[in-house]
């Protein structure tokens, strides 16, 4: 733009002189020339410096200019370097990778054991009224359950059983005082291989049905336990692999467990009806058979919306019970869950066992219980104390294959203090052949942690 001017100045002052000369030449004087002449020259020198400091600020664009694209190649040349150096990087690090074979990790030791440390159970306080007998505060029981995880894979649950008697000697006469009692009533270490599959290992409680795992102590809502589960052993030493895989995206599941078991044993070594001991065998001697019994649990469990399910299962051990190993002791028990709202709930099981004999052939105890509840909080009153009950209403029998029977009816409820703290009530109306049962009541405070 300046060289433009330039040359229009100049062109300007020729126009300028073409016109004032001829019109002037006779006037004009030497000095009056002589001063336009230099003022001309001054202008074209002034233009010409101007000219000369526009090329200079130009060369100077231009070389930042070409400074800029020589850094701009620069920048792009070494990111080009900088993502060969990257594949080759990944390239290497992949090829080691295959070459080196899995090695499974070595547990940490720097974590604190209270982190992995758990300690849940219930605890009890029962009084009964049964007619014909004096009232009493019978139970007193504390049952913690220790729960310790050692790692990802490896977890361990031991659970104790600690109530307080009074003191009977061996013919069953009382005695001055009271005893302690501890009983250890499952501990297991339990590893998991992955999401579908689970080794335990120890005092397991057996899943011959739900009612072992799911239903004891302040679970239970109601303060005793059904009839029928006296012809089943509650737990066993051995090993069993469990666990469940969906079906579909439902939410439905199938659950399993299949273990093996020292199983029942007899209590002098025959095998006459008399001597079953469905809970002895623990393994602390040498093992009363050679044959371990052999069980397992197949669940469905079929949810079709929030708090709406069924689940379905049937289970079944069997094995020699008698030190000859030539008798055998079986069962198969069918259990059902159903949940209709967050208020409503039912559930049982029907219990077929089989028992081989010296003295009287095979005899055959059953029996089956069914349990419902109905939380009033779904009335939805103005009264909280009404809301937090429940009501519980229990059918059960069992027979025991040798001629006695035994049937009964509970009715009771369930004050809710807390979620985990809870006063129940039930009375049990009882027909039985043996004269000594009687119909009672039972108040009971349970607590769960």
């Amino acid at each position: 733009m300046r060289i433009h001017s330039l040359i229009f100045g100049i062109v300007a002052t020729g126009c300028a002189m073409a016109v004032v000369l001829p019109r002037s030449a006779e006037a004009i004087t030497d000095e009056e020339f002589r001063a336009f002449q230099q003022q001309t020259q001054q202008e074209i020198q002034q233009l010409q410096d101007q000219r000369k400091q526009d090329q200079q600020e130009i060369e100077q664009l231009k070389k930042k200019v070409g400074d800029t694209e020589q850094k701009v190649d620069e920048t792009q040349k070494s990111a080009v370097e900088t993502q060969k150096k990257a594949e080759d990087a990944q390239k290497t690090a992949t090829e080691a990778a295959a070459q080196v074979q899995p090695v499974h990790p070595v547990p940490s030791e720097g974590i604190l054991a209270t982190h992995n440390f758990s300690l849940v159970g219930d605890a009890e306080v029962q009084f009964v009224k049964s007619e014909g007998q004096h009232s009493a505060f019978l139970l007193a029981d504390y049952a913690p359950i220790f729960l310790y995880r050692a790692g990802d894979n490896v977890l361990f649950e031991a659970g104790f059983d600690i109530g307080l008697h009074n003191n009977f000697d061996s013919s069953g006469t009382r005695q001055a005082g009271s005893s302690t009692s501890v009983d250890l009533s499952f501990a297991t270490l339990d590893y998991l291989f992955n999401d579908y599959v689970t080794l335990v290992a120890g005092d397991m409680l057996l899943p011959l049905g739900t009612y072992s795992e799911r239903g004891a102590g302040w679970l239970n809502k109601i303060p005793d336990d059904p009839l029928p589960r006296s012809v089943l052993p509650g737990s066993g030493i051995g090993v069993q692999l469990r666990g469940s895989k969906a079906v579909g995206d439902s939410g439905q599941m199938v659950t399993y467990a299949i273990y093996g078991a020292n199983g029942p044993s007899s209590t002098n070594g025959t095998g006459m009806a008399s001597a079953l001991d469905l809970d002895g065998n623990v393994g602390d001697t040498p093992n009363w058979h050679s044959d371990p019994s052999a069980g397992g649990r197949v669940g469905w469990f079929i949810p079709w919306k929030a708090h709406y399910d069924l689940e379905l299962g049937v289970s079944g051990q069997a094995g020699q019970w008698d030190d000859a190993g030539k008798r055998l002791w079986s069962a198969t028990v069918f259990d059902t869950a159903l949940h209709l709202s967050p208020y409503f709930e039912v559930k049982g099981e029907y219990i077929d066992t089989w028992v081989q004999t010296d003295d009287i052939g095979t005899f055959h105890p059953w029996g089956w219980w069914v349990q419902a509840g109905y939380k009033l909080g779904a009335l939805d009153l103005d009264f909280p104390m009404i809301n937090n009950v429940e009501l519980v209403a229990r059918y059960d029998t069992v027979r025991d294959g040798l001629g006695a029977r035994t049937e009964r009816e509970t009715l009771g409820y369930v004050y809710y203090l807390t979620n985990t703290l809870q006063f129940e009530g039930d009375y049990e109306f009882l027909n039985s052949s043996d004269p000594t049962q009687k119909n009672t009541l039972i108040l009971q405070l349970s607590y769960g942690f």
